[in-house]
């Protein structure tokens, strides 16, 4: 008899649990699937679960490194495994980078990295990563390059999401850590949908805050297409300059003024301006600048 309750009870909670995950899942598709994004909800989220961090300390970078070795080397083969064996991806460039993360905070876990490349002041007339695989010059952007300072450009790299965060994610969105829906490619595509605003706005948030702290006025960036249309939901706008290249997949080239991209955000789509600036305090308000 008391084995038959025990049993009886077992049913009952993996009941809930399934019911709970089929909930959970109806609620994914409807907010993934909504026609419009309500910006106003999606930064309130973002600011109550997402804390943006310049890696200032060996520790942070190495987180950053750590995730890039990940993303670049192991998931996408762009790196060779075999280069980095103490797991941590880099190269030349970093010497003079700064490096951002994205952590999520109900897991204390990193979400995504990116990297800004600076001017070399020892040698300013060092190559940018774009301008050793590709000739910018050839394909004149709406402005005059040569007359931007070299200190003032940097260029926008290593744009790295967890899968494993993704992962995990996943699983806290249901009542069991268990449940074979999150290996569901339709939920993970789902959750994705999700996730990737939050996670692209994080990360454009530690670029805004790396290149105010550091006076940049100008980004270079070789990005993918796919990346370029997500930013542009947010009026975030990069001119592309030149055709697509063959550089860890289809990549784009563009070029932006700084000042421009953020105007752009701060009229066209205003309540993600806020978040990234701060209400200003990181970034001026272009009316102000005006003013």
């Amino acid at each position: 008899m008391i084995l038959k309750n025990v049993n009886n009870a077992r049913t009952l909670n993996f009941t809930k649990d399934m019911v709970s995950v089929s909930r959970n899942r109806e609620r994914l598709v409807r907010q993934a699937d909504s026609a419009e994004v309500n910006m106003s909800e999606l930064m309130e989220s973002f600011t109550r679960y997402f804390n943006v961090r310049t890696a200032t300390t060996p520790d942070q970078v190495e987180q950053a490194l750590r995730l890039r070795y990940q993303v670049y080397c192991l998931e996408h083969a762009f790196e060779d495994p075999a280069e980095h064996p103490d797991g941590l991806e880099r190269d030349q460039f970093d010497q003079r980078s700064v490096h951002s993360l994205l952590v999520y905070q109900g897991l204390n876990m990193v979400a995504g990295t990116v990297r800004l490349v600076l001017g070399d002041h020892e040698c300013p007339d060092a190559p940018f990563p774009i301008e050793q695989i590709y000739d910018v010059g050839v394909y004149k952007p709406s402005f005059d390059l040569a007359r931007v300072p070299r200190h003032a450009i940097a260029e926008i790299s290593r744009f790295a999401i967890s899968k494993e965060f993704k992962k995990r994610f996943a699983e806290t969105e249901f009542a069991w850590g268990g449940s074979p829906e999150v290996n569901d490619p339709q939920v993970i595509a789902l959750i994705e949908r999700r996730l990737i605003p939050h996670i692209v706005i994080g990360l454009f948030a530690g670029i805004v805050q790396m290149s105010a702290e550091y006076g940049i006025t100008h980004w270079y960036a070789v990005m993918e297409p796919a990346l370029l249309r997500l930013l542009r939901r947010f009026s975030i706008h990069f001119e592309p300059v030149g055709p697509l290249i063959d550089y860890h997949g289809k990549r784009q080239p563009c070029v932006a003024v700084a000042g421009e991209v953020m105007a752009a955000m701060e009229s066209g789509c205003f309540d993600v301006w806020k978040v990234i600036t701060k209400n200003g305090t990181i970034w001026p308000s272009a009316q102000s600048v005006a003013a």
